[in-house]
């Protein structure tokens, strides 16, 4: 007997984001134009906290000392 698959097709269309970027949004218009729904400061800001950078992870160990 094969398994049944289960799977909720509401969140086909929304993929799972982290809670403080709830209803982040970004689309291209026709002329390439990239549309988002947040700020890129407020984009740049949460990847600054969130995300380790490989390249940063040296630099911020000699300020430290």
């Amino acid at each position: 007997m094969a398994k049944k698959k289960t799977e909720d097709k509401s969140n086909a269309d929304n993929p799972r984001v982290h809670k403080d970027l709830k209803g982040f949004d970004i689309k291209i218009n026709s002329f390439g134009e990239i549309q988002m729904s947040f700020e890129i400061d407020k984009i740049n800001g949460f990847l600054n906290n969130t995300v380790d950078d490989k390249k940063l992870r040296n630099r911020k160990k000699d300020n430290e000392k």
